[in-house]
């Protein structure tokens, strides 16, 4: 059995007055993609956790790098046709400095293997109980960093076992439409199929906002968002 390719050309072979001629066939093009970008506005980010001082803290303890609570990530409901052509998860990380998690949203892939790298002049143990992924990394020091495979769909919430302010949240998806907003809450979504779909706007925890999209072939479609 053959594997269709939407990238191949397929030749058909006609007899004419009994000499073969080889035809290309047009049908055989690259189904139509288009993009969609846009902006979230969250308008009242909730504050970051507050720092709980440690038994081996003197004064006020180390400064910590403070997390973009703005950050969202935007979604396809359900997967456009052609979604896992070709499409490989790409290894990432998630780093561990100044007592947090940087970035505070990652959205991956299932499949990608994410790193959790200690850049911190103390120990780490991140964890997470979530039923999309459950895991204790244990106790490492700085310089040291420990992975995980993120083999199921869900949401998984991250934490350090050691200090309590520290968590992240990974979203990891079956398909690979989706985007994490930047630091001016603008994301874009490349090489989508087109169409009509329902996106998502995801932010601190759950969905906040559903939206429907069309999706011109060969064009851009604009869809903002604005979050309470």
């Amino acid at each position: 059995m053959l594997r269709r390719s939407r990238y191949a050309t397929f030749l058909f072979v006609l007899l004419i007055g009994g000499t073969p001629a080889v035809l290309p066939c047009a049908h055989a093009a690259a189904t139509p993609e288009g993009t969609l970008r846009g902006r979230v506005d969250v308008r009242r980010p909730k504050p970051a956790a507050e720092r709980r001082p440690g038994v081996s803290d003197f004064g006020t303890g180390p400064s910590r790098e403070a997390p973009d609570r703005r950050r969202a990530v935007v979604y396809f409901e359900s997967a456009p046709r052609g979604a896992f052509d070709d499409r490989e998860p790409v290894p990432t990380l998630l780093d561990q400095r100044r007592e947090t998690f940087v970035p505070s949203v990652l959205a991956i892939m299932a499949g990608t293997i994410v790193d959790f790298p200690n850049n911190d002049a103390t120990y780490h143990n991140v964890f997470s109980l979530s039923r999309a992924k459950r895991f204790d990394l244990g106790r490492y020091a700085q310089g040291k960093s420990k992975s995980v495979r993120f083999d199921r769909p869900g949401i998984v919430r991250v934490f350090c076992d050691i200090h309590s302010h520290m968590s992240a949240y990974v979203l990891v998806f079956s398909h690979p439409y989706f985007a994490t907003t930047d630091a001016d809450g603008r994301y874009r979504i490349d090489h989508v199929p087109a169409g009509t779909y329902t996106v998502m706007a995801w932010h601190d925890g759950q969905v906040r906002e559903t939206r429907p999209v069309t999706i011109p072939a060969g064009g851009t479609a604009d869809l903002d968002f604005s979050l309470p």
